[in-house]
């Protein structure tokens, strides 16, 4: 399943559709635009496109029926009174499982699909022949899964996309040539990692020429000559962490200050000296820090923060102790997360409180550039990077909506910045990112109002206590709805607790802490 060979999976009970007409009743909408909400709204739903988005009433008065649009025969109705919709979420930063994490496409689907998570963008991964046969699978809605938006790795090559015959790029034509038959055969852009600054400069010139989109994770190895602003300016899209945003903002260095001891492959060495990186930046709303950010703005550039997938380096014990990993985490994926020099973003090799507290320093001035950006107009968009440093496929994604609500967002800001901002960053906001006549039918659906308490998302949901004095649980996505195609959320979730309870049952799987015995 991890070489290419395209899923089998029959259609299940947890969905259902697509109808010729569907009709959502009396619902609570939260725009991905920044409008506050409004209700009671009917949403109508003609073969995957929105054609009327009526208001139909007013909070505590009865509805007249003849103010409703009609049910046509054969079409299918929702009433979704007293519950919430928003358009289906984007996760700009998806990988899509991996052998080495056990982790195979169905299981990652389905928990991304459970939270409400519609279209990803994947950022290079097991491969360009992989994900494009996902894609078209999840085009023509024969699997479970999200929409797919493919960029491939740089330089990446199968067995059927060899179009250097195995020459390495080291020329700015053989960039170009790679990056044209890249778009030739078929993906929506590149991920980039850093090279010789000629190379970087002609890729993405060449695929700024076909309008294809751009990503860069601005690795150590390449970033001391090549910075955010450097790819900025030569027209990537996208710009992934936040790697190379403060070799940008340096003042008085020109490369971090790496210990006389430092190994890059060694990510306990990699992560920790990360973690002291902003503070050698430039200090918030000091003149190069405005003139860096003013710059990014007028290039209309897009940051992609993946705030959650470093959380554990602030709290390690929180990330590690998850309600939800003994539920929905696969054995073999918390195996992978364990300390290991081997497997990347397993770095703790001896991670404690002077590693937290240093990265907590980080959290606090990387946010406060990211809410400022926001704040004048930056596009700033939602991606989880989950798989790794135990973020959990679509857990991942609704942490981080909370982290940004602690980097200053307002609720309403973060709902577009996981909607509409992504929509415009992969220039498909003609069709997605916002409920409104002429896009498609990407809707999430959930009965408690995640404005008050973004943990609602939560597939787990949240913890309340009634007036009885009684602890319940509330929230957990509803339905998401992508292309029309009706899916039950929690019968999602409760296929993948079925999947990690076999896979322990054939391994006499347990969860516990390294290190301990019982």
């Amino acid at each position: 399943m991890f070489h290419g060979e395209l899923l089998s999976q029959q259609m299940e009970s947890n969905h259902e559709g697509p109808y010729k007409q569907l009709i959502i009743r009396g619902v609570t909408l939260i725009n991905g635009n920044g409008a506050p909400p409004v209700s009671p709204v009917d949403i109508v739903v003609e073969n995957n496109i929105i054609k009327e988005v009526k208001v139909v009433g007013y909070p505590g008065v009865e509805i007249k029926p003849e103010r409703r649009p009609q049910l046509q025969e054969g079409g299918k109705e929702i009433d979704a009174e007293g519950m919430y919709l928003l358009p289906g979420f984007i996760d700009m930063h998806g990988h899509i499982g991996g052998k080495s994490q056990g982790a195979d496409p169905d299981y990652v689907f389905k928990l991304w699909m459970a939270h409400g998570i519609t279209t990803i963008r994947e950022p290079s991964g097991i491969g360009i022949d992989f994900t494009l046969n996902l894609k078209e699978q999840s085009t023509n809605n024969e699997i479970i899964a999200p929409r797919i938006i493919s960029y491939t790795g740089f330089g990446h090559k199968s067995k059927t996309f060899n179009p250097l015959n195995d020459q390495p790029i080291n020329t700015p034509e053989l960039a170009r040539e790679w990056v044209r038959a890249n778009a030739k055969r078929g993906a929506d852009g590149i991920k980039f990692f850093g090279a010789d600054p000629k190379i970087m400069a002609a890729a993405l010139d060449e695929n700024k020429k076909l309008g294809l989109g751009s990503a860069c994770h601005h690795a150590q190895m390449s970033v001391a000559r090549w910075n955010v602003l450097h790819s900025a300016r030569a027209g990537l899209t996208t710009m992934e962490h936040w790697y190379g945003l403060p070799e940008a903002l340096f003042e008085d260095r020109t490369v971090q200050n790496y210990p006389l001891d430092y190994n890059y492959n060694n990510e306990q060495h990699r992560f920790e000296e990360a973690g002291k990186l902003w503070e050698q930046a430039a200090e918030p709303y000091s003149e190069h820090w405005n003139a860096v950010m003013n710059e990014l703005l007028e290039l209309d550039f897009t940051l992609d923060p993946t705030f959650n997938i470093y959380e554990a380096s602030r709290d390690l014990h929180r990330a590690r102790r998850a309600e939800w990993h003994e539920t929905y985490t696969l054995p073999k994926l918390w195996e992978f997360y364990q300390p290991s020099k081997i497997s990347h973003g397993s770095y703790w090799h001896y991670w404690g409180t002077e590693q937290e507290i240093q990265w907590k320093k980080n959290y606090q001035l990387w946010m406060t550039f990211v809410n400022e950006y926001k704040n004048r107009g930056g596009r700033v968009t939602t991606g989880s990077d989950s798989g790794f440093i135990f973020q959990l496929y679509g857990f991942a994604y609704i942490r981080e909506l909370e982290l940004l609500r602690e980097a200053g967002f307002h609720p309403l800001e973060i709902i577009r910045s996981a909607t509409l901002n992504g929509a415009e960053a992969l220039n498909l906001d003609d069709k997605l990112g916002t409920v409104e006549t002429g896009k498609l039918a990407d809707f999430v659906i959930l009965e408690e109002n995640p404005l008050m308490n973004l943990k609602v998302l939560y597939g787990t949901g949240a913890i309340k206590l009634t007036e009885e004095n009684k602890v319940v649980r509330v929230g957990g996505v509803r339905y998401t709805i992508k292309d029309g195609i009706i899916y039950d959320a929690k019968e999602l979730l409760k296929d993948v607790e079925e999947m990690v309870q076999k896979a322990k049952n054939d391994t006499n799987f347990e969860i516990i802490q390294p290190g301990l015995t019982r």
